[in-house]
C-alpha cells in the first residue's frame, strides 16, 4: 500500500477523539509531503536537529511536536515554532521552555513525560513528582508555557497484558489529575507497535510512523 493509503486505513481504524501524530524519524522530505499532500498536518520528530532541517523545507502550516527527548541547550531552537512538546521530564526544562517561550512572544503547550516502562533507557517524572510538580510555587511563575497532559512509553516487550496495565496506570493516574486540574486534556501514549491497546486505555493521542512509512532499515 501507499503512504497515502496507510495514512488513511490508520485515520479511520481509530476514534474520532484520538489525535494522530505522524512521526518523521529519518524520514526525506518527499515522502514527508505524501503525508502532507493527503491532509495531514500534524507531524512528530525526536531529534531538534532533523525537525530543523525539515521545518525550513517544508509548508509552514505543519503544526510540529517533538516528541524524542529534549535537552534544555536544544529549546530555543524549536521556541519560536513548535506547536506541543511530548517529552517534558522536569522543572529545569519547564523553565527554559517558558524562558524561550516569553522571549519569542508565545505560550507553548507541553506534555509531562511519565515513566511507566520497565526499562532503565526511558525517560519521564514518577507519579509523585508530576504531583509535587503541580503543587510547586515555581510552576505557577511560569506564564508562557501550558501544561495540557501527559505522555508515556510502554516497556518494548510483546507482553501485551504487561504494556495494557502501563497504559491502564497511566490513564487512571491521568484521570485523577483532571479531577483537580481540568486543563489536562491530552495523553499521549501509543506507537506503531501498540497504539489500538493504548486506545483501548484511553489514549487521546497516538504517535505512529512506521505503520505509515513502511519499517525503516
Amino acid at each position: 500500500m501507499s503512504i497515502a493509503e496507510n495514512l488513511h486505513k490508520i485515520k479511520s481504524s481509530i476514534p474520532e477523539n484520538v489525535t494522530l501524530v505522524v512521526v518523521t524519524k529519518t524520514q526525506p522530505v518527499e515522502k514527508i509531503m505524501e503525508v502532507y499532500n493527503a491532509g495531514h498536518l500534524i507531524f512528530g520528530e525526536n531529534k531538534v536537529q532533523e525537525m530543523l532541517g525539515k521545518y525550513e523545507q517544508l509548508p509552514k502550516d505543519i503544526q510540529w511536536h517533538i516528541i524524542g527527548h529534549l535537552q534544555s541547550n536544544k529549546v530555543k531552537f524549536i521556541a519560536p515554532f513548535v506547536s506541543l512538546i511530548h517529552s517534558v521530564d522536569s522543572l529545569k526544562l519547564l523553565q527554559e521552555i517558558n524562558k524561550q517561550a516569553q522571549k519569542n512572544n508565545r505560550i507553548i503547550d507541553c506534555l509531562l513525560q511519565v515513566y511507566i516502562a520497565k526499562e532503565e533507557s526511558k525517560f519521564g517524572l514518577d507519579f509523585t513528582d508530576v504531583e509535587q510538580l503541580f503543587h510547586s510555587e515555581q510552576l505557577n511563575e511560569l506564564k508562557n508555557i501550558r501544561i495540557t497532559g501527559l505522555m508515556g512509553m510502554a516497556t518494548n516487550t510483546v507482553n501485551q497484558d504487561q504494556i495494557a496495565n502501563e497504559f491502564k496506570s497511566l490513564n487512571a493516574f491521568f484521570k485523577k489529575l483532571q479531577t483537580v486540574r481540568p486543563s489536562i486534556q491530552i495523553l499521549s501514549m501509543g506507537m506503531s507497535s501498540d497504539y489500538p491497546v493504548a486506545i483501548e486505555n484511553g489514549s487521546t493521542l497516538i504517535r505512529v510512523g512506521s505503520s505509515i512509512f513502511g519499517y525503516r532499515n
